[in-house]
């Protein structure tokens, strides 16, 4: 199991990032890092040994109402996905929001905009992770998620604190019992229920041990999603979540 970090669209943070971390999973796209604009001589130094995965647009909708504008979506993601492919990227992170996710008749909008960007994903050799962002306006809710990646055969990231924000240990248990078989990365971090987000593993509510309990075997990949640029924070975390799962960091 490949443990990592995540490191925003910063390519100087992810130069500055722990060389322990078999990856790095940087953001990419429009205005910050334009995947055809980044130097590969610069992108390997920063990288070192480490892996390349990327994390689609964050703002970036899943889904509307206007045709055009989904197929307009898919171009621009097949496009972010083609440069990511050219530059090494091993897996790809979307958010999984849409235009209006109470909408029931919406959801074959959604899950037909998720397979073609899956499917833009495969043809650049990058593979496309769905994440819950439930816990936004615009996310759809943990258990749609769970329906729309296994009708479209969608690999999962599952982002335990966002799970967390929406539903408490309870939905993440629920979400790791139903579905855990999609997920094929993680995003690690802790919260609080009063909207702290992002902490290092242990600083928060989440509870590690039932998570794990719920993901036995796990061979995925996991990326430490902590919002801190202290070394031992972040390899604390690394640390107690791959205790946890039974691996060694």
């Amino acid at each position: 199991m490949d443990i990592g970090v995540t490191v925003g669209d910063d390519l100087d943070r992810l130069a500055a990032s722990p060389p322990r971390f078999d990856f790095c999973e940087l953001g990419i796209g429009e205005p910050t890092l334009v995947p055809g604009e980044i130097d590969p001589d610069r992108l390997d130094s920063a990288l070192g040994n480490r892996d390349l995965f990327v994390h689609l647009p964050y703002s970036q909708r899943l889904a509307t109402y206007v045709p055009e504008v989904n197929d307009a979506i898919v171009a621009y993601q097949r496009r972010l996905l083609a440069a990511a492919g050219e530059l090494g990227a091993e897996k790809a992170v979307l958010h999984a929001t849409s235009a209006d996710r109470d909408d029931v008749d919406f959801r074959e909008v959604a899950a037909d905009q998720l397979r073609r960007i899956a499917e833009a994903g495969r043809e650049a050799g990058v593979e496309v992770v769905v994440e819950n962002v439930g816990h936004q306006h615009r996310g759809l809710h943990l258990s749609v998620l769970g329906d729309l990646a296994r009708e479209t055969e969608t690999p999962v990231c599952f982002d335990v604190g966002h799970a967390y924000m929406e539903g408490g240990n309870d939905a993440i248990t629920r979400f790791l019992r139903h579905h855990g078989d999609r997920i094929s990365h993680l995003h690690c971090h802790d919260v609080r229920r009063r909207g702290d987000t992002h902490l290092p593993v242990g600083a928060g509510e989440v509870d590690y041990e039932a998570a794990a309990a719920e993901l036995e075997n796990f061979d995925g990949t996991v990326a430490l999603e902590v919002f801190t640029d202290d070394d031992r924070l972040l390899i604390d975390s690394a640390e107690r979540v791959a205790e946890r799962l039974g691996a060694t960091f």
